[in-house]
C-alpha cells in the first residue's frame, strides 16, 4: 500500500470511529480536507476496493437488462427490452425480432457527464431491505417526495409506470416458436394482476403489498411456467451465482422534471418478470423525464448499464458506502476511457469484441496517480519454473519432493479422465502413437536383421507407456521412439557384428549402465540443472522435432512413388504392348538358391510365366515388362490416391478441430466435433478409401504374440557368449546414451511444464527419469526398445485436452482455463497399443497415407504458439503491418532479429547432425545450446531477454534479492517520512504574516491531475449543472405561486 492509501485508511477508520462517539475534531476535518482536495478518483477506488470484504457486500457476476417504457399501437404501456449486458453489449435490432451481434460499447462524453449529474442530484439508496418491486417504487418514491422532488399529484402515476409488466425480446422468440394456449385459470391470474391496467384505470393503492396467494413480488406467481419459458440457451452463458442489474429509462408525458434513483438491494431479490433470466436483481437505475428527451435517456441508459459491466466500478458498487464513492467509480472509470475523434470515427460502427482483454488489476494498485499502473521492475531474477526443479542437497531429496507432491492428486488423476473429451484424445492418440511405433520396430529390425522389430516395439511400448502412465510424475507425456536412438542402435549393431558380439547382450549391459546411472541422476537432483534450458533451447528443439515430423510425412508420401511409380511421358499408342510377367531371376542370391535347393526346385523347369505374383514373389523371381514398377506390378492410380487420402487427412483434421469456434451447430455440437477431430477424419477416410477400392498401402500389425526370431527368448542373458569385460565397457557407450535419455526426455518435460499451459498438479522432473530409467533396465533384459519422452507426441496431447471456459459471455472468447491433468488417455492408449496384436483384422484397413496425414497435422499444429516461427515471419513484415507482440515494443527490431538469427542457426546445425553420419553426438549438440544461450547475455541486455527469452539462474540470486528487499525497505521508510511531513496539518497563527511564502503545489505535474476537479472546470459541466439549478429553481418558484394562490 503506497504513502497516500496508508494514510486514507487511517483516516478513514478514525473518521467513523469518531461519528460513532459523536465527536467531531480536527482529524476529521482533515480527512474530509484531504478526500477533496487531494486524493484522485483512482485513490479514492483503491481505498474502497481495499477494504474488508463482507459476506453481504461481496462481488458477483452481473447480467445488466436495459428496459424503456413505450406505448405501441395505442395500447397499454409496457416495459421493453431493448439491450442487454453479460459482458458486451447487444441491442434488439430495429425490426425487433433478433439481438444483434455482440459489440464493444461506445458511449458519448456527454452522456457519461450526464450519468454524473444524475447520480449527484438523484436519489440513492444503498441496501435497500424489499422483497418486491412494489416495495422497491414505494420506497424510492417517498425518498424522492421527502426531498421534494415529487409531487403527490404524479407520484400515483410514476408508480403505476415502474409496476408495468416488462416484455422481453426472448418472449418473442417463444410466441414465435409455441403456440398461443391460454388456459382460464392463466386469464383469470392476469385479471387478478394489479400490473396490467389501461392508461385510464384507477391507480393500485401504493402501501399493502399483493396479499392474493398467486401474486408473489408483483407479478403473478408462474414459477413453473416461467422456468419453462426459460432461454436456457442464454441462461448457460451465465456464470452460476450471477445477480441482475436493471436500468429503467423512459419518458413520460405528465412529469416536469426528470425522477433518477440508484438502488443496491440487500440481499438480492428474484424479481419475477423483471429480468429476461430468473435471478436475483441486486442494481436498479431508475430514469423518468419528461417527453422530447427518449435518445437522450436511451444513451444515459446505455452508459449506466455499460459502466456497470467495467470491472473495477462493478466493485465499486458493491462496497459504497455512500454517493460520493460511486461518483469516485465513475470518474475513475472516465479517467480511464479513451476518446474518439469525432471527425474521424462513424459512431454507427459497432467494434467487435477482442480476442482477449488486458487486465484491469492495475487499476487497483494503489500509489499512483489517475490508476497508472505501477512501473513494476523486471523479473530479472525470477525463476522460469516452479519449485519442483529447486535443488534440495539431500540423497533423492527431489525424488521424495515429487512423491509427495503427485500423491495428494493420484486419485484425482483417475477421476479427472473420466470425460468425453479423454475419450476423443484417447482415440486420435492412439492411431497417432501405432504407426510410428510399427515403423520404428519395421526399421529397428531392418537394421537389426530381425532381432528387434515390431512385435517387439508393440511390447516395449505397451509396457512402458502403461508404466510410465501409472507412476510418472508428469502422466501428460507420451513416450516414443526416437531418431537419434536408432541411430545409436545401428551403430551398436555393426560394431557388434564387426566383432563377433552378442548384440542383444552388450545392449543389455549398456542399458543397465544407462538405467543406474539415471538412477544417479535423480538421487543427486540433477535434474534442477534443467532449469538451465530456457525457451531458446526449448524451442530449437521442439521446433527441430516438429519440422522432422513434417518432412518425414512428406517424405513417406514421395517414397509411395518408388513403389507405384508415375508413367511419365506414355505413349498410348503402346497401351496394347503394355506388360508384366514373372521371370527367372539373371543372378539369383545364395539365399534364394538356398530357398531353391530345400524344396527341390530346378529354375530351368518351373513355368514362371504362368506364375501370379504371389507365387512369384514366393519363389523370389523377378518381375520384367513395362507394367512392372520397381517392385513388381503395382495400380498406378494408388500414388495420386494416396496423395489424396493424405492431404485430406491434414486439411480436414485442421478443420474440424477450428469447428468449435464456426457459426454452425450448437455449442455442444462443435465442441464434441473439434474434440473428436482427428478421430473422425481418421474414421471417414478409411470409410473412403474402402469404398473407392483403390489398393492404397495398409497399416501392417504383427499378428502373433511371440519373438521375431527364433533363436531368441524374451529375457536376455547380459553376458551370454560376449566376454566377460564388455560388461565394464558397456559404461562407456552408456554415458552417451545416458546424455540422450536425459536431455530428450526433460526437454519435452519443460515444454510439457511450461506456465503457459497453467497445470495445477505441478510436474515431477525426478520421478519421471525415474520411471524411465526403470523401464529402460526392464526393456534392455527383455530385449525391447527403449522408449523416451517424445515431443510431438506429448505436445498434441496437450492441446487435444485443453479446458476453455463453459459459460463465456455473448461474444466473449473462451478463456483458456489449463489442461485437463489425469493418467488415464495415456493408460488407455498404450494398454489398447498392447492388445493390437489381437486387433489386426480392423487395423488392417487403415490407410498408410492417413497415418501420414495425421504425423503432417501434428507437426504443423505442434509449431503454433512456438514463438520463434512468429519471429521468423518478421523478416518478410513491414514494420507496420507486424502484429502487436510484446517483445516488439521492448526491444530494438535488429535485436530481435539477430536473436531469431541466432537461433535459426542452431536450428540448422541440430538438423545436418541429426540427419549425418554423425547423429550420434545429436544429444551433445542440443547440450551445446544451453552453453550457446549463455554467451548470449553478452549481446543482449537482461531487459531484452526478458522478454525474448527466460532469464538464466544466477549463483548470487539470494544475495541480489536480499540486497533488492533492503533498499525497497529504506525507500519505504524515507516515503513515510515525507508523508508524515507533507500531510502535517499547518494552522497560521495571528502574529505570522497574512501572505506567507506559498510552497510549491505538488501536483503542479501536468500528468498527475484530479479528473474530478478538471471535469467541474468543463463548459459542459458547467452547462449540466446550471441546467439542473435552473430546474430546482423554478420547481421553488412554482411551488411558492402554488402556495401564495392557495393562501389568498
Amino acid at each position: 500500500m503506497n504513502k497516500y492509501s496508508h494514510t486514507h485508511t487511517k483516516a478513514y477508520k478514525h473518521k467513523h470511529t469518531q461519528q460513532k462517539q459523536g465527536t467531531k475534531n480536527v482529524f476529521v476535518i482533515c480527512f474530509f480536507f484531504f478526500k477533496k482536495t487531494l486524493y484522485t478518483p483512482s485513490q479514492r477506488v483503491q481505498f474502497i476496493l481495499g477494504t474488508e470484504e463482507d459476506e453481504e457486500h461481496a462481488a458477483h457476476d452481473l447480467f445488466t437488462e436495459l428496459d424503456e417504457i413505450c406505448v405501441k399501437d395505442g395500447k397499454d404501456a409496457e416495459w421493453k427490452e431493448t439491450a442487454r449486458w453479460l459482458k458486451f453489449e447487444e441491442d434488439v435490432e430495429d425490426g425487433g425480432e433478433r439481438w444483434s451481434k455482440p459489440y464493444v460499447a461506445t458511449l458519448s462524453l456527454h452522456s457519461l457527464f450526464e450519468l454524473r449529474s444524475c447520480i449527484i442530484n438523484g436519489t440513492v439508496l444503498l441496501d435497500m431491505k424489499a422483497s418486491c418491486i412494489e416495495e422497491i417504487a414505494d420506497l424510492v418514491l417517498d425518498h424522492q417526495e421527502a426531498a421534494h422532488e415529487l409531487d403527490d399529484s404524479v407520484r400515483m402515476k410514476v408508480r403505476e409506470a415502474l409496476l408495468k409488466r416488462h416484455h422481453h425480446q426472448s418472449d418473442k422468440k417463444r410466441n414465435n416458436l409455441l403456440p398461443m394456449v391460454k388456459s382460464l385459470t392463466d386469464s383469470g391470474r392476469r385479471q387478478s394482476e394489479p400490473h396490467h391496467m389501461d392508461k385510464a384505470g384507477p391507480a393500485t393503492s401504493p402501501q399493502p403489498p399483493p396479499t392474493n396467494p398467486d401474486i408473489k413480488n408483483g407479478a403473478p406467481d408462474n414459477s413453473q411456467m416461467d422456468l419453462s419459458k426459460v432461454d436456457t440457451h442464454f441462461m448457460k452463458k451465465i456464470p452460476t451465482g450471477a445477480e441482475a442489474s436493471n436500468v429503467l429509462v423512459g419518458e413520460l408525458d405528465f412529469l416536469e422534471r426528470s425522477i433518477v434513483a440508484f438502488v443496491r438491494l440487500s440481499p438480492a431479490v428474484l424479481l419475477t418478470g423483471l429480468t429476461e433470466v430468473p435471478i436475483p436483481t441486486r442494481f436498479l437505475f431508475i430514469l423518468l423525464g419528461p417527453d422530447g428527451k427518449a435518445q437522450q435517456y436511451h444513451e444515459i441508459g446505455r452508459s449506466m448499464a455499460t459502466i456497470m459491466t467495467d470491472e473495477i466500478f462493478h466493485d465499486v458498487a458493491y462496497k459504497a458506502k455512500d454517493r460520493s464513492d460511486l461518483l469516485a467509480g465513475i470518474d475513475e472509470f472516465l479517467d480511464q476511457v479513451t476518446v474518439l475523434p469525432p471527425g474521424e470515427w462513424d459512431p454507427s460502427i459497432r467494434i467487435e469484441p477482442p480476442k482477449s482483454v488486458p487486465s484491469q488489476e492495475k487499476r487497483k494498485m494503489p500509489g499512483v496517480p489517475n490508476g497508472t499502473a505501477v512501473p513494476v521492475e523486471e523479473e530479472l531474477h525470477g525463476e522460469h519454473h516452479g519449485p519442483e526443479l529447486q535443488r534440495t542437497g539431500r540423497l533423492f531429496g527431489g525424488l521424495i519432493l515429487d512423491v509427495k507432491r503427485k500423491v495428494p492428486f493420484y486419485l484425482s488423476d483417475f477421476k479427472d479422465g473420466l470425460n468425453l473429451q479423454c475419450v476423443a484424445s484417447f482415440l486420435f492418440l492412439y492411431c497417432a502413437c501405432m504407426s510410428p511405433v510399427i515403423t520404428f520396430g519395421g526399421l529397428l529390425g531392418e537394421a537389426t536383421e530381425g532381432r528387434i522389430s515390431a512385435i517387439e516395439s508393440l511390447l516395449g511400448a505397451s509396457m512402458t507407456g502403461v508404466a510410465y502412465s501409472l507412476f510418472a510424475g508428469q502422466p501428460l507425456t507420451i513416450l516414443g521412439s526416437t531418431g537419434p536412438v536408432l541411430v545409436f542402435e545401428k551403430i551398436l549393431f555393426k560394431f557388434c557384428k564387426d566383432y563377433d558380439l552378442s548384440y542383444l547382450s552388450l545392449r543389455t549391459c549398456i542399458g543397465l549402465w544407462t538405467a543406474f546411472l539415471c538412477l544417479i541422476l535423480v538421487a543427486t537432483d540433477a535434474s534442477s540443472l534443467v532449469c538451465y534450458i530456457t525457451r531458446f533451447t526449448e524451442e530449437a528443439f521442439a521446433a527441430l522435432i516438429c519440422l522432422i515430423f513434417i518432412y518425414e510425412a512428406l517424405e513417406k508420401l514421395f517414397h509411395l512413388g518408388e513403389l507405384y511409380p508415375i508413367n511419365r511421358h506414355a505413349d498410348l499408342d503402346k497401351l496394347t504392348l503394355a506388360y508384366c510377367w514373372c521371370a527367372e531371376p539373371d543372378n539369383p542370391s545364395n539365399k534364394t538358391l538356398e530357398l531353391w535347393n530345400q524344396r527341390n526346385i530346378t529354375a530351368s523347369a518351373v513355368p514362371w510365366s504362368n506364375f501370379t505374383v504371389s507365387e512369384c514373389l514366393d519363389l523370389q523371381g523377378q518381375f520384367i515388362g513395362s507394367a512392372c514398377g520397381h517392385h513388381g506390378p503395382y495400380t498406378p492410380d494408388v500414388l495420386f490416391w494416396s496423395s489424396i487420402l493424405f492431404f485430406s487427412t491434414f486439411f480436414l483434421s485442421t478443420f474440424l478441430k477450428q469447428f468449435k469456434t464456426s457459426r454452425y451447430f450448437p455449442t455442444r455440437v462443435r465442441s464434441m466435433i473439434s474434440d473428436f477431430a482427428v478421430f473422425l477424419t481418421i474414421v471417414l477416410m478409411v470409410l473412403i478409401d474402402y469404398l473407392i477400392g483403390v489398393p492404397s498401402q495398409k497399416l501392417q500389425v504383427p499378428s502373433n504374440f511371440k519373438p521375431t526370431r527364433d533363436d531368441r527368448g524374451w529375457f536376455i542373458n547380459p553376458i551370454g557368449r560376449n566376454p566377460w569385460w564388455t560388461v565394464l565397457a558397456a559404461l562407456i557407450p552408456a554415458l552417451l546414451c545416458t546424455i540422450l535419455i536425459f536431455m530428450d526426455q526433460q526437454i519435452t518435460a519443460v515444454i510439457i511444464n511450461r506456465k503457459e499451459h497453467k497445470l495445477l498438479k505441478g510436474g515431477g522432473y525426478h520421478l519421471d527419469l525415474l520411471m524411465v530409467g526403470v523401464m529402460l533396465a526392464v526393456c534392455s533384459i527383455m530385449g525391447l526398445p527403449w522408449f523416451v519422452a517424445a515431443t510431438v507426441l506429448s505436445i498434441t496431447h496437450v492441446n487435444s485436452l485443453k479446458l476453455e471456459s463453459e459459460s463465456a459471455a455473448p461474444g466473449e472468447q473462451p478463456r483458456f482455463l489449463g489442461i485437463r491433468e489425469q493418467r488415464l488417455t495415456g493408460l488407455f492408449i498404450f494398454l489398447l497399443m498392447g492388445c493390437s496384436v489381437f486387433m489386426t483384422g480392423a487395423l488392417q484397413f487403415i490407410p498408410m497415407p492417413v497415418l501420414y496425414g495425421v504425423f503432417l497435422y501434428m507437426g504443423v499444429s505442434s509449431l503454433k504458439g512456438i514463438q520463434f516461427f512468429d519471429r521468423l515471419k518478421l523478416f518478410g513484415m513491414p514494420a507496420k503491418h507486424q502484429p502487436d507482440f510484446i517483445y516488439l515494443r521492448h526491444v530494438p527490431l535488429r535485436k530481435v532479429h539477430l536473436f531469431t538469427l541466432t537461433q535459426l542457426t542452431c536450428l540448422v546445425l541440430l538438423w545436418v547432425t541429426k540427419t549425418s553420419p554423425a547423429a550420434i553426438v545429436f544429444p551433445m549438440m542440443v547440450l551445446a545450446l544451453v552453453f550457446i544461450r549463455k554467451l548470449l547475455d553478452f549481446c543482449f541486455s537482461k531487459r531484452e531477454l526478458s522478454y525474448l527469452d527466460d532469464l538464466m539462474p544466477e549463483n548470487k540470486k539470494k544475495k541480489l534479492d536480499d540486497d533488492s528487499k533492503k533498499a525497497d525497505e529504506e525507500m519505504l521508510v524515507d516515503d513515510s517520512e515525507k508523508l508524515e511531513d507533507k500531510n502535517t496539518v499547518k494552522i497560521p497563527m495571528e502574529s505570522k504574516p497574512l501572505h506567507s511564502p506559498r510552497t510549491p503545489d505538488p501536483r503542479t505535474d501536468p500528468s498527475d491531475i484530479n479528473i474530478s476537479d478538471e471535469m467541474s472546470k468543463t463548459t459542459v459541466w458547467k452547462s449540466l449543472n446550471s441546467n439542473h439549478k435552473d430546474t430546482q429553481r423554478s420547481n421553488t418558484n412554482k411551488k411558492a405561486r402554488t402556495l401564495a394562490l392557495s393562501v389568498l
